[in-house]
């Protein structure tokens, strides 16, 4: 019996396709971008955590600011003081303090001027903390020498801002000539990537930025726990900042160890996944709109032939059973070509970004975002069936047969 309400709700399909194909591509559409939104930002919570994880568990981050303010303390005005670097430094279970700059400046290469992102740090004491614990690793050339005019050029200026460029070649910022001895590997995304690593005394000279950092990385001494470190760095910093300024109300800070970073990032990039989901599932609900004036629709004009199976002896399951197939199969057929073009927009995407790395990330399409999705879109069908369902299932058989 089942197979042949399956048979009578497809052929029902097939005579209004017209209707049918419209309300499906309504669907499609919901579906589609549910599940290339969520592939895309599964991918780029996915790089940055990876991103993160690259830290290694001895090392801290100290930005100027509140917790919450990570990306105005890092991007905007606020600045760590030199006494505040002195002030980690003299914190017990601190083996290393390492400040940094950034700085967008325009570049000069071969008479094309760009704009870049200079960072700024210690060569002489930090290029090995950058390669050990920061994640930082060469794919051509080497590292540049301390108090030489050599810098390291991220992963895209050789190929996009300065195609062309290699090792060797020279580069002018602020008219001072600086010549590239090392390419890095992509670091995921488009800032890190255009970067061009100075010396901190020619980032300086460079810049006009003479003192201060915008935040801080630390190396944690062998034997010390990083809460312990981080307590220690607290307590130091607020000393000398009240000693210097005389007040209880004083600048925020903030200070993150590895752990904390990643389960700061995942939960921004959680949220963000919500909010999108959140804003997708609009079109979703509209093509389950869709479905349900359809069925009325149907519901309507097949008065008549439902009156008729009534009075050959259906039962109101059997008419339920018609409808909810029937608005079930446009939900699953929608559903399906949501997720095979929602799939390809994603791997698309993927595509572009390794040759044009503005972040490096791949799009995650998993077994359960597929099958949840059909099954989501099926069952939507279906609860967008019911009520015309069961408007048609109320029908008296007599009027039913009347109607016209």
């Amino acid at each position: 019996m089942l197979k042949e309400h399956i048979k009578i709700a497809i052929k029902n399909l097939y005579t209004r396709s017209l209707r049918s194909w419209l309300t499906i591509l309504g669907v499609v559409i919901g579906v589609f971008l549910v599940v290339a939104l969520l592939a895309l930002s599964e991918g780029i919570k996915k790089a940055v955590l990876v991103q993160l994880k690259t830290m290694g568990e001895d090392v801290l981050m100290v930005l100027p600011g509140e917790g919450g303010d990570i990306f105005t303390a890092m991007m905007g005005g606020l600045m760590l003081t030199d006494k505040d670097i002195k002030a980690m430094e003299r914190a017990d279970g601190v083996e290393l303090v390492v400040p940094m700059l950034w700085r967008a400046e325009t570049a000069r290469h071969d008479g094309e001027a760009k704009t870049v992102s200079l960072m700024g740090y210690p060569r002489e004491k930090a290029q090995d903390f950058l390669r050990t614990d920061m994640g930082f690793a060469l794919v051509e050339g080497e590292w540049p020498r301390h108090g030489r005019r050599e810098v390291m050029v991220g992963n895209i200026v050789p190929k996009d801002i300065f195609p062309g460029a290699e090792i060797g070649d020279d580069i002018l910022i602020d008219g001072k000539r600086f010549k590239i001895t090392g390419v890095l590997r992509t670091m995921g995304n488009k800032q890190d990537d255009s970067l061009i690593g100075l010396d901190m005394p020619f980032f300086q000279q460079v810049t006009g930025i003479s003192r201060g950092a915008q935040f801080a990385s630390i190396k944690i001494e062998k034997g010390y726990n990083p809460e312990e470190v981080s307590a220690n760095i607290t307590k130091k910093m607020e000393d000398t900042r009240k000693r210097v300024r005389g007040s209880e109300d004083l600048p925020a800070f903030t200070i993150f160890t590895t752990e904390n970073a990643i389960d700061v990032a995942g939960d921004i990039l959680f949220l963000l996944q919500v909010m999108i989901f959140g804003v997708a599932s609009i079109a979703v609900v509209v093509g389950g709109i869709g479905i349900m004036n359809t069925m009325y629709t149907s519901v309507r004009e097949r008065t008549k032939e439902i009156g008729i199976i009534q009075a050959v002896g259906a039962k109101n399951s059997d008419i339920t059973k018609i409808f909810l197939i029937e608005s079930g199969l446009i939900g699953l057929i929608g559903g399906t070509g949501g997720v095979v073009l929602g799939m390809a927009l994603a791997e698309a995407v993927e595509f572009y970004l390794q040759i044009h790395p503005v972040f490096q990330m791949e799009a995650v399409i998993s077994p359960t975002l597929v099958i949840s999705s059909l099954v989501a879109s099926c069952v939507l069908g279906c609860l967008a069936g019911f009520l015309p369902t069961r408007q048609a299932t109320k029908l008296n058989p007599v009027d039913a047969l009347r109607y016209e």
